[in-house]
């Protein structure tokens, strides 16, 4: 016999009825760094390193696209290692200086 599981929520809770993030809540709120309760110094350390250690912003934005590449010629990049596709960009480009119309 199939019986309907109450495993799941089936209550819905709209977004929009969240507080408002003012800066006294942010005042009053308790600093923490995954499970851990950490002081307001300890915080803005960690949220200073997060920010030296994110990626730069890009000086020319990169475009995703689809395209049909032969399968030696990824397997050849793709034998390089994590970042391949970059080295394929890279790749691109050095042809490009030399063969642009």
């Amino acid at each position: 016999m199939n019986v309907k599981s109450n495993a799941t929520r089936d209550t819905w809770i709209d977004p929009d009825d969240a507080p408002e993030l003012t800066d006294d809540f942010f005042e009053n709120a308790t600093p923490m760094i995954g499970d851990r309760v950490v002081t307001k110094k300890e915080f803005a350390i960690a949220a200073e390193e997060a920010i030296r250690n994110s990626k730069p912003a890009r000086i020319t934005p990169q475009q995703s696209l689809t395209m049909l590449v032969d399968a030696d010629i990824v397997a050849v990049f793709k034998a390089t290692g994590d970042g391949w596709q970059a080295r394929m960009n890279e790749a691109l480009r050095d042809w490009l200086k030399t063969n642009s119309p």
